[in-house]
């Protein structure tokens, strides 16, 4: 099969090498997918950049989309032909979705509707479900009013819609050109982080009381608007992921004084009951009739080096995928 690997951490450029391997076979309670998209995430440029490889090689991606070609042993005859889109495709296996052909087990191939295409298939895995499962633990709450950071990301955006889809407020946050995007969602108002200062902005805008949940990005920032009042009293921080993944220093007073709680996710390692969850939220939000996914580009196998470096960069405004 035609596949895109590396052997050594470093430069897209360098490392990334295009070539054949073998097609493998589905063991038991397996699935052998035909790919034909392939999701390109952050987490996948800086594995390929640092992270300790898994295996001699490393076919990169845990997003994607396909059709199922062949079962293992234990699954049922009709998975075979069906539309299905992929999670945590890579995580903890050196054979990822940059290829021609993935065997992992049934339940990581989920039955994708015949209305959405393979390109939307491929944004789901992390973005989809991570945006789904911080919705599923605000709507939790009483929280009638959320703060989305990074409104615009492939996360946010898709966050921002669903609890626009469950009748919540959306204050989102982003920049420049990409304050319309995120009022296209469903926010009710955006704030430029980049020109406005994200705490009094966000003290204008629900009249001194802060907000009661924040779905956020980067928890190196929002850490700081902890003890500013932008956190109303036994509010609710969502955090999946940061900028600065060493120590950071929190008010612990504040957080008890004011009873603010905090959650952090990791969309690879969910329970598997909020994975079931959050797989329903992603569906029902598909199938809603005004689901968007931003794609900024769709680039070849041949490309993945300039895929890598668009999501690397920053350049990449919404999901870069490939196409297989």
């Amino acid at each position: 099969m035609k596949a895109a690997w590396y052997e050594r951490n470093g430069p897209a450029s360098s490392v990334l090498i295009l070539g054949e391997k073998p097609i493998p076979k589905p063991g038991t309670g397996e699935v052998l997918v035909r790919l034909k998209s392939s999701g390109v995430n952050p987490s996948d440029v800086k594995s390929r950049a640092g992270r300790p490889l898994v295996g001699n090689f490393v076919i990169p991606h845990s997003d994607g989309g396909g059709l199922i070609e062949e079962i293992g042993e234990g699954v049922e005859n009709n998975r075979v032909g069906q539309r299905v889109w992929i999670w945590n495709g890579q995580w903890q296996r050196h054979m990822g979705t940059a290829a021609e052909f993935i065997c992992l087990p049934s339940e990581q191939a989920v039955v994708l509707h015949d209305s959405i295409n393979f390109e939307t298939a491929a944004c789901l895995g992390i973005p989809g479900l991570t945006a789904a499962h911080a919705v599923n633990l605000v709507l939790e709450t009483s929280a009638d009013t959320i703060l989305v950071t990074g409104a615009a990301s492939s996360v946010g955006h898709y966050a921002t819609q669903m609890l626009a889809l469950a009748g919540r407020r959306v204050i989102g946050s982003a920049s420049g050109s990409k304050l319309d995007i995120v009022l296209d969602a469903g926010a009710a108002e955006v704030i430029d982080y980049k020109t406005e200062k994200l705490d009094k902005r966000i003290g204008e805008l629900t009249n001194g009381q802060g907000v009661p949940a924040i779905i956020d990005m980067d928890f190196s920032s929002t850490s700081l608007l902890i003890n500013s009042g932008a956190i109303a009293p036994h509010g609710n921080i969502v955090c999946y992921g940061s900028n600065d993944m060493g120590q950071i220093e929190v008010p612990f007073r504040d957080l008890l004084f004011k009873s603010i709680s905090l959650k952090f996710i990791l969309v690879y390692q969910l329970l598997p009951s909020d994975r079931q969850k959050a797989i329903k939220r992603l569906e029902e939000f598909l199938l809603s009739g005004g689901a968007k996914t931003r794609i900024s580009q769709t680039l070849t196998l041949e490309e993945i080096a300039k895929s890598h470096e668009l999501v690397e960069n920053g350049t990449a405004n919404g999901n870069v995928v490939l196409s297989i």
